[in-house]
């Protein structure tokens, strides 16, 4: 590529073939590429996603619910993103914004469809009544930082971890600011865990099953190659206090490889619809 420095034209158009690594899926437009129906299982939760951070999510507050005896039984069905199935056009009736994850909560009377995995958390747990609390400042503290975490992880992801290990360049400044704001981050979640043993205060909420899959593993070293060694991760010893005590959760250990269809066998769950689908895995 041409080190001349970029000077952006009046407006903006879209050449695919700048898209680097992720060209092949991502456009500047919405809605369907091509008709594909969702499958459907026999339980009243379908989730339809894959096991990235925002994926992990969700799929971790299930194992959780069904680990504290919560009739939360689902069906996972993998996402692969990379060969585009989240432009299908039964995902973009449940997701009009083609991002993982994506549930359907079948267990009511009218179908409900939930997007966006801050909004499938509090659902959940206000329907079973787990993880976060009905009402005052406990609730509101569980909140504050659920949206924290949905508001500061893009700069991780599509900021640093896009410009330190997806960028086809590799350029000074924009991982020079992404690395800045990373540790920023790391250091708002460490000062925090130096004062209490989970994100929100005494409890274990959805918060913590939020932010873990992002910054727990980023200090667990399982964030970008290199990334922990280059961010210098080994400084925020209070965030990894935490991040090892929900690494050793069981729920935790399954939730983290549903729909993960990559990697070392042994932690690859890429369907799940029964805790059978566990058996010969490394939880």
């Amino acid at each position: 590529m041409s080190s001349t420095p970029y000077v952006p034209p009046k407006v903006w158009t879209w050449d695919a073939a700048n898209g680097g690594q992720f060209a092949n899926i991502n456009r500047p437009i919405a809605g369907a590429t091509h008709d594909k129906e969702l499958p459907r299982g026999k339980h009243g939760f379908q989730l339809y996603s894959l096991a990235t951070p925002n994926g992990q999510k969700v799929s971790i507050l299930f194992e959780e619910l069904l680990a504290a005896g919560h009739d939360a039984e689902y069906d996972a069905w993998l996402i692969n993103i990379g060969k585009g199935d989240q432009f299908g056009s039964g995902f973009v009736g449940v997701n009009p914004n083609s991002k993982i994850p994506a549930l359907l909560d079948l267990t009511g009377p009218e179908p409900v469809r939930l997007f966006e995995s801050g909004s499938m958390m509090v659902h959940l747990a206000d329907k079973f009544g787990a993880f976060l609390p009905a009402s005052g400042a406990a609730r509101t503290e569980v909140l504050n930082w659920l949206f924290w975490q949905m508001g500061s992880a893009p700069f991780v992801g599509g900021g640093f971890g896009h410009f330190f290990a997806y960028a086809p360049e590799k350029f000074e400044y924009p991982i020079n600011r992404y690395a800045m704001e990373t540790k920023r981050q790391l250091d708002v979640l460490d000062r925090r865990l130096a004062d209490v043993p989970f994100i929100a205060g005494d409890d274990y909420s959805i918060a913590d099953m939020a932010i873990w899959p992002w910054y727990g593993s980023m200090v667990l070293g399982r964030s970008y190659a290199n990334s922990a060694e280059f961010l210098d991760v080994g400084i925020y010893k209070n965030l990894k206090r935490w991040a090892d005590a929900l690494e050793a959760r069981p729920a935790v250990k399954r939730g983290r490889i549903v729909n993960k269809n990559w990697g070392d066998e042994a932690e690859q769950v890429p369907e799940r619809h029964g805790p059978e689908d566990f058996a010969g895995k490394a939880v």
